[in-house]
Protein backbone atom coordinates (compact mmCIF):
# COMPACT_ATOMS: atom_id res chain seq x y z
CA UNK A 1 0.00 0.00 0.00
CA UNK A 2 1.31 3.34 -1.63
CA UNK A 3 0.19 5.93 0.73
CA UNK A 4 0.43 9.41 -1.71
CA UNK A 5 1.16 12.80 0.01
CA UNK A 6 -1.58 15.25 -1.17
CA UNK A 7 -1.91 19.02 0.63
CA UNK A 8 -5.57 17.19 1.69
CA UNK A 9 -3.80 14.28 3.62
CA UNK A 10 -1.69 16.72 5.32
CA UNK A 11 -4.62 18.94 6.33
CA UNK A 12 -6.92 16.14 7.29
CA UNK A 13 -3.91 14.84 9.68
CA UNK A 14 -2.87 18.24 10.97
CA UNK A 15 -6.46 18.78 11.99
CA UNK A 16 -7.06 15.68 13.83
CA UNK A 17 -3.76 15.60 15.32
CA UNK A 18 -5.30 19.24 16.38
CA UNK A 19 -8.35 18.19 17.84
CA UNK A 20 -7.30 15.36 19.31
CA UNK A 21 -4.97 17.38 21.32
CA UNK A 22 -7.25 20.36 21.62
CA UNK A 23 -8.91 19.15 24.80
CA UNK A 24 -5.00 19.26 26.50
CA UNK A 25 -4.43 22.79 25.47
CA UNK A 26 -6.13 24.33 28.02
CA UNK A 27 -4.29 22.27 30.32
CA UNK A 28 -0.77 22.85 28.66
CA UNK A 29 -1.08 26.39 28.78
CA UNK A 30 -1.21 26.27 32.97
CA UNK A 31 1.73 24.27 33.09
CA UNK A 32 3.54 26.62 30.87
CA UNK A 33 2.49 29.48 32.96
CA UNK A 34 2.24 27.42 36.63
CA UNK A 35 5.97 26.09 36.31
CA UNK A 36 7.88 29.28 36.26
CA UNK A 37 5.55 30.18 39.16
CA UNK A 38 6.04 27.17 41.34
CA UNK A 39 9.68 27.61 40.72
CA UNK A 40 9.77 31.09 41.54
CA UNK A 41 7.58 30.20 45.11
CA UNK A 42 9.82 27.74 46.13
CA UNK A 43 12.97 29.84 46.11
CA UNK A 44 10.97 32.73 47.60
CA UNK A 45 10.21 30.37 50.17
CA UNK A 46 13.71 28.92 50.77
CA UNK A 47 15.20 32.28 50.59
CA UNK A 48 12.85 33.30 53.34
CA UNK A 49 13.52 30.46 55.95
CA UNK A 50 17.06 31.12 55.30
CA UNK A 51 16.67 34.58 55.92
CA UNK A 52 14.71 33.73 59.32
CA UNK A 53 17.13 31.65 60.53
CA UNK A 54 19.75 34.13 59.95
CA UNK A 55 17.47 36.16 62.24
CA UNK A 56 17.13 33.94 65.03
CA UNK A 57 20.82 33.47 64.82
CA UNK A 58 21.40 37.17 65.19
CA UNK A 59 18.97 37.65 67.71
CA UNK A 60 20.37 34.56 69.68
CA UNK A 61 24.16 36.35 69.39
CA UNK A 62 22.87 39.95 70.52
CA UNK A 63 20.87 38.85 73.78
CA UNK A 64 24.21 36.67 75.13
CA UNK A 65 26.39 39.89 74.35
CA UNK A 66 23.38 41.39 76.42
CA UNK A 67 23.57 38.83 79.34
CA UNK A 68 27.70 38.82 78.94
CA UNK A 69 27.95 42.88 79.28
CA UNK A 70 25.18 42.83 82.10
CA UNK A 71 27.10 39.92 83.79
CA UNK A 72 30.59 41.91 83.59
CA UNK A 73 28.66 45.37 84.85
CA UNK A 74 27.81 43.00 87.93
CA UNK A 75 30.92 41.71 89.18
CA UNK A 76 32.77 45.10 88.40
CA UNK A 77 29.90 46.15 90.43
CA UNK A 78 30.88 43.57 93.18
CA UNK A 79 34.62 44.25 92.82
CA UNK A 80 33.66 47.79 93.87
CA UNK A 81 31.33 46.53 96.76
CA UNK A 82 34.30 44.53 98.23
CA UNK A 83 36.71 47.18 98.28
CA UNK A 84 37.95 47.84 101.71
CA UNK A 85 37.24 51.74 101.31
CA UNK A 86 33.86 50.43 100.39
CA UNK A 87 33.52 47.92 103.42
CA UNK A 88 34.47 50.07 106.35
CA UNK A 89 31.29 52.02 105.42
CA UNK A 90 28.74 49.34 105.83
CA UNK A 91 28.29 48.70 109.26
CA UNK A 92 27.42 50.31 112.42
CA UNK A 93 30.54 51.94 114.16
CA UNK A 94 29.52 50.75 117.50
CA UNK A 95 30.22 47.04 116.70
CA UNK A 96 33.26 45.13 117.84
CA UNK A 97 35.97 44.12 115.76
CA UNK A 98 34.68 40.58 115.61
CA UNK A 99 31.67 41.27 114.71
CA UNK A 100 32.35 43.81 111.79
CA UNK A 101 34.70 41.20 110.16
CA UNK A 102 31.68 38.49 110.77
CA UNK A 103 29.38 40.64 109.19
CA UNK A 104 31.63 41.74 106.15
CA UNK A 105 32.85 38.80 105.45
CA UNK A 106 28.98 37.14 105.90
CA UNK A 107 27.87 39.92 103.16
CA UNK A 108 30.44 39.29 100.69
CA UNK A 109 30.39 35.98 100.80
CA UNK A 110 26.06 36.12 100.26
CA UNK A 111 26.73 38.36 97.54
CA UNK A 112 29.07 36.62 95.99
CA UNK A 113 26.83 33.54 96.08
CA UNK A 114 24.03 35.79 94.50
CA UNK A 115 26.28 36.61 91.58
CA UNK A 116 27.42 33.01 91.18
CA UNK A 117 25.86 32.32 87.98
CA UNK A 118 27.46 34.94 86.23
CA UNK A 119 30.35 32.98 86.10
CA UNK A 120 28.93 31.13 82.87
CA UNK A 121 29.35 34.48 80.69
CA UNK A 122 32.84 35.28 81.79
CA UNK A 123 35.88 34.21 80.61
CA UNK A 124 37.15 31.53 82.96
CA UNK A 125 40.41 33.76 84.17
CA UNK A 126 38.47 36.59 84.90
CA UNK A 127 36.04 34.66 87.10
CA UNK A 128 39.34 33.13 89.09
CA UNK A 129 40.52 36.91 89.50
CA UNK A 130 37.42 38.01 90.72
CA UNK A 131 37.05 34.98 93.62
CA UNK A 132 40.96 35.22 93.96
CA UNK A 133 40.24 38.82 94.98
CA UNK A 134 37.29 37.86 96.88
CA UNK A 135 39.47 35.26 99.24
CA UNK A 136 42.26 37.57 99.68
CA UNK A 137 40.02 40.44 101.10
CA UNK A 138 38.08 37.78 103.37
CA UNK A 139 42.26 36.39 104.20
CA UNK A 140 43.06 40.28 105.05
CA UNK A 141 40.36 40.84 107.27
CA UNK A 142 41.39 37.99 109.31
CA UNK A 143 45.03 38.62 108.74
CA UNK A 144 44.62 42.37 109.90
CA UNK A 145 42.20 40.97 113.15
CA UNK A 146 45.46 38.78 114.27
CA UNK A 147 47.46 41.41 114.01
CA UNK A 148 46.37 43.95 116.49
CA UNK A 149 45.65 43.46 119.80
CA UNK A 150 42.48 41.91 121.04
CA UNK A 151 41.66 45.45 122.71
CA UNK A 152 41.86 47.80 119.51
CA UNK A 153 38.72 49.31 118.18
CA UNK A 154 37.01 49.12 115.47
CA UNK A 155 38.16 52.44 114.00
CA UNK A 156 41.35 51.52 114.68
CA UNK A 157 40.84 48.01 113.32
CA UNK A 158 39.55 50.05 109.86
CA UNK A 159 42.54 52.14 109.68
CA UNK A 160 44.87 49.22 109.71
CA UNK A 161 42.69 47.02 107.61
CA UNK A 162 42.75 50.17 105.03
CA UNK A 163 46.67 50.48 105.54
CA UNK A 164 47.26 46.57 104.96
CA UNK A 165 45.14 46.71 102.06
CA UNK A 166 46.96 49.97 100.07
CA UNK A 167 50.42 48.90 101.30
CA UNK A 168 49.84 45.51 99.15
CA UNK A 169 48.82 44.44 95.51
CA UNK A 170 45.87 46.26 94.83
CA UNK A 171 44.33 43.16 92.67
CA UNK A 172 40.57 44.22 92.78
CA UNK A 173 41.54 47.54 90.42
CA UNK A 174 43.53 44.53 88.34
CA UNK A 175 40.34 42.70 88.28
CA UNK A 176 38.20 45.52 87.14
CA UNK A 177 40.62 46.71 84.83
CA UNK A 178 40.88 43.16 83.43
CA UNK A 179 37.17 42.78 83.09
CA UNK A 180 36.89 46.34 81.90
CA UNK A 181 38.97 45.02 78.91
CA UNK A 182 37.09 42.37 78.47
CA UNK A 183 33.81 43.70 78.33
CA UNK A 184 34.81 45.85 75.14
CA UNK A 185 35.97 42.94 73.25
CA UNK A 186 32.10 41.74 73.63
CA UNK A 187 30.31 45.10 72.48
Amino acid sequence: MIFTVNSENITNFATSIMASFSGYLPYAFALIIAIPFLVLLRQFVFTYIRLKEQEIKLLTVKSNTGNKAQSYERMTLFMERIKPSNLIQRFDKDLAVHEFIFLTEKTINEEFDYNSSQQLYITKNSWKNIVDSKNAIIELLHKTYSEISGNATLDEFKTVFIMNFINGEDYISATIEDLKREILIIT
